[in-house]
């Protein structure tokens, strides 16, 4: 009650008892808790001395009675014996050691091995007289307790000695458990005497409020002045629902006289509703009357609280003047939300006709009726945009919101020319806003189109606001709202809120026109970029797909950095790629059409799959080194990936070698579809690792499946679900074709806005028929070069190609005698009738044969030089049995008889 008058509560005060028991009591508990806390310890390192003895005596005598303890001592090599089983016993015990002694203290077993064989520390005497002895030293380890336990013979003789061991710190810890029940305990009772003290101090203070005669007196004194002073009316009711008190600002407020103490609340005349207020003694909070022509904010209490006497309290407000604030307050609040509204709702997607869309149906869900948005033709193309001509080029119509079609508005798509001597066309050129408020008094705005006005006007078209669109200082076209439905009409108001939303919607506009500019000149290069078409070769039927992530969801328009490629190879083989750059956007498509040229440079030298990754990954890091030494700001290749397999379709034979890429599926001739175990290697780029390739046998007819991961990786599912996934979509159809096989894929695992850029490839295995390959073994000796020209003209007849026997003699003679001079057995010749007559000879030596112009008087040199000049191509590559294949490809003659 003190406090209530102006003093403050001082009952913690150390001359107040209330204060004097707090201390005490919390005197008390304090040296509660700190004894029971030290007893405790105490308690506790007892107890766990105790139990480190009782633990290592019974470890101790349960291996010394152990069968087999007793002939283990007695054997040639206790060690041998009981070593292993020391250390099993004190595993499965928990003890820090068990260790077998002999009669002479030397130790049999121990933990660490180096100490078998000496002698044990500790006493053992007794334990020789057959007594158990436990002792407690600090060993290396720490503070412990070891138990020493005789082994009995059959004749009842001690034959040996078994210690175990257990630091204290094992068994302790028990204090440290029960200190948060202790603490808790105490805390506990502190608040409890702190509660009690508050309960006495509460009850002495009560009597007399804790003030004296001379402050009671002061209080009195000032109690008319304040209570009559006061700018807010106070009325106090009894609990027999009379009057009590009513200060002069509740007079006022409600029309009391002079005399109303002690009237009854319903005999006051008062408003019915505050009458019924003042009756009820419900609570009540800032509650808003009207009395007469004022309006009251109404508070009200029960007296009762904290054993006062019945009745209630009741404070008065005059909220008039507040309240016609409060209804400006209000409107700008719900200007600002509507413009709040705009800035989410409008330009949620980086195209201009899709903002178009939301500003007009933005507006029409607010404060227009119907609502109409033309563009510049260049803006909707993503060109820069230049001042409007809308008397020349016009205006194109991008968006319409309105409950009708048949309004006499132009329609959709349609191109209006403003004429500059209207009111909005003369607006719009010189980039100001127009307010109509009456369209039926025609103020020339219907020379636009006289027909047109008049058809608006027979729908209700009574107002109009005509708002250009600005960005950047330049007008991108003009935002038109209409009122039909509305009754009443746009004001200065709806004006401004209008050229607002517009000037938002412009800057989003601007924004998705620009980009999409960067996303035609983007999707320009990333198309160059990327194969136009199939290679002609005979190796595989092949179908390709590339989908671009979704513009607005995974970069820049969806352009990203994953690529393919199908590259025929000489021997009628072909190597298939599938890559990927991580990221969207000018570099990633710029990133990827680099490492793509690549990867056609490095093919072309006939390189095996993991050489040609290793010579890939080395350009990567020297791309990121010369970009990051340029200050391109570690904008290098980062996150490559590619997978490179190559299909030979003589042998049906795949070399396959991954970088950081998934694994390819490979699907069965019978439809059965698995994952390729792939040797996995780093991403490009991270430089030091080589790679590993993975040598299968194809049959005809099977399906390689190369992806990159945006096909199996969704925010919805895990990648191994998606794998999972794609393994199902490709089992069980052995029929399908490669195309047939794309569209399966795309179908069950694509999403329809997908997030990352997709690119796959299958490739169905073709196998040259026997007929097609023709295969001789050569002796080193050059009488047999004569022979395998003779078995070659005799081929090329049954083919049909007997055109070309003396170039294709003239070859292998020059590519066989060089075989037989410079390199090693076995020497064999391979010729392949594909879309080209290919001839190939391999031998054993690695050394490869470079073409020379030979002087006038040198011997040799010239051969190669004719293998060139009659060959339309030819080349070297090498084995893995370290040897080395020379190859030539000739052109068929038009007619030539070709394999179908």
């Amino acid at each position: 009650m003190a406090g209530r008058y102006g003093r403050p509560r001082r009952f913690l005060r150390m001359r107040s008892l209330a204060g004097q028991v707090f201390l005490l009591q919390v005197a008390i508990v304090v040296l509660l808790v700190a004894a029971s806390a030290s007893a405790l310890v105490l308690q506790s390192r007892a107890d766990s001395e105790r139990e480190a003895r009782n633990r290592s005596v019974a470890v101790a005598e349960a291996f010394a009675n152990a069968p087999g303890t007793e002939a283990a001592l007695k054997s040639s090599d206790p060690t041998a014996v009981l070593q292993p089983k020391a250390e099993a016993a004190r595993k499965r015990s928990g003890v820090d050691f068990v260790v077998v002694l002999g009669r002479d203290g030397i130790r049999y077993t121990h933990p660490l091995p180096d100490r078998i064989g000496k002698k044990f520390v500790g006493e053992v005497g007794p334990a020789l007289g057959g007594r158990v002895v436990t002792e407690k030293i600090n060993g290396t380890i720490g503070p412990l307790v070891q138990a020493v336990v005789p082994v009995f013979g059959a004749n009842g003789r001690v034959v040996g000695l078994v210690s175990a061991g257990i630091t204290i710190s094992k068994v302790s810890g028990v204090a440290e458990d029960q200190f948060p029940l202790l603490f808790g305990s105490a805390a506990g009772i502190l608040l409890l005497a702190m509660a009690g003290t508050a309960l006495v101090t509460r009850r002495l203070q009560r009597q007399t409020h804790g003030l004296d005669p001379t402050e009671m007196t002061r209080m009195y004194e000032h109690h008319d002045a304040v209570l009559h002073a006061v700018r807010e009316g106070v009325v106090i009711v009894g609990g027999d629902r009379r009057l009590l008190l009513a200060n002069d600002e509740a007079r006022r407020l409600l029309g009391l006289g002079p005399q109303v103490e002690g009237v009854p609340v319903s005999a006051l005349g008062l408003d019915p509703v505050i009458s019924t207020l003042l009756t009820s003694g419900r609570i009540a909070t800032d509650e808003v009357h009207s009395v007469g022509d004022r309006l009251l904010a109404v508070s009200q209490r029960a007296t009762d609280q904290d054993g006062g006497p019945p009745g209630n309290v009741t404070t008065l407000r005059d909220t008039t003047e507040l309240q016609a604030l409060s209804g400006k307050a209000a409107t700008a609040r719900g200007r600002l939300t509507l413009l709040y509204d705009a800035g989410t709702e409008i330009g949620t997607a980086l195209d201009v006709v899709r903002t178009c869309e939301e500003l007009a149906e933005f507006a029409t869900g607010r404060f227009a009726d119907y609502a109409t948005v033309d563009l510049a033709e260049g803006v909707l193309r993503g060109e820069e945009p230049t001042a409007v001509r809308a008397t020349t080029d016009g205006l194109r119509r991008s968006a319409f919101s309105g409950a009708r079609d048949d309004t006499g508005l132009h329609p959709l798509g349609s191109v209006i020319r403003y004429l500059p001597d209207t009111e909005v066309g003369a607006g719009l050129l010189r980039g100001r806003s127009v307010l109509d408020p009456d369209l039926t008094r025609r103020a020339g705005w219907q020379q636009q189109n006289p027909e047109r006005a008049e058809r608006i006007i027979e729908c209700g078209f009574h107002s109009l606001i005509a708002v250009p669109i600005r960005a950047r200082g330049v007008v991108l076209g003009v935002a038109m709202f209409w009122r039909a439905q509305r009754p009443e009409p746009f004001e200065d108001e709806d004006l401004s809120v209008a050229e607002e939303i517009v000037a938002r919607a412009a800057v989003s506009m601007d924004n998705a026109r620009r980009y999409a500019r960067e996303h035609n000149v983007a999707v320009t290069l990333q198309r160059s970029l990327l194969p136009q078409g199939l290679p002609d070769q005979s190796a595989i039927d092949a179908a390709y797909r590339y989908l671009p992530a979704q513009a607005g969801l995974g970069g820049l328009g969806g352009v990203g950095g994953d690529w393919f490629d199908i590259i025929p190879l000489p021997g009628a083989r072909v190597a298939l790629v599938v890559g990927d750059v991580v990221g969207h956007g000018l570099h990633a498509a710029a990133t990827m059409g680099r490492l793509r040229t690549a990867v056609h440079n490095f093919s072309s030298l006939d390189l095996p799959p993991d050489e040609l990754l290793w010579h890939l990954d080395e350009l990567v890091t020297r791309i990121d080194l010369d970009e990051s030494a340029n200050g391109s700001d570690g904008a290098g290749v980062t996150g490559a990936t590619c997978l490179y397999a190559i299909y030979d379709p003589a042998s049906g034979r795949c070399t396959m070698a991954r970088a950081g890429h998934l694994q390819p599926v490979i699907v069965s001739p019978e439809g059965e579809a698995v994952f390729a175990d792939v040797p996995g290697g780093p991403p490009l780029g991270l430089g030091g690792m080589p790679f590993e390739t993975l040598d299968v046998q194809l049959p005809q007819d099977s399906r390689l499946v190369l992806y990159t991961d945006g096909l199996v990786e969704d925010r919805r599912r895990d990648i191994d679900e998606g794998l999972e996934l794609l393994r199902g979509t490709l089992s069980g159809h052995p029929d399908r074709t490669p195309e047939e096989t794309c569209e399966a894929v795309l179908r069950g695992l694509v999403p329809a806005r997908a997030r990352d850029d997709i690119a796959l490839l299958v490739g169905r295995t073709r196998r040259l028929d026997a007929e097609n390959v023709a295969e001789w073994d050569v002796p080193s000796d050059p009488s047999a070069v004569g022979r395998v020209r003779s078995d070659v003209s005799r081929r090329l007849a049954e083919w049909g190609l007997a055109e070309e026997a003396f170039t294709t003699e003239l070859i292998l003679s020059e590519l066989v005698t060089n075989s037989i001079r410079y390199a090693t057995g076995p020497i064999r010749v391979r010729l392949i009738r594909d879309r080209t007559l290919i001839c190939e000879v391999s031998d054993r030596s690695s050394t490869s044969p470079h073409l020379r112009q030979a002087a006038s008087m040198d011997e040799g040199g010239r051969g190669l030089f004719l293998v060139a000049q009659m060959a339309e191509r030819w080349g070297t590559r090498y084995t893995d049995d370290g040897g080395k294949v020379i190859w030539t490809e000739q052109d068929l003659q038009p007619g030539a008889d070709r394999p179908s």
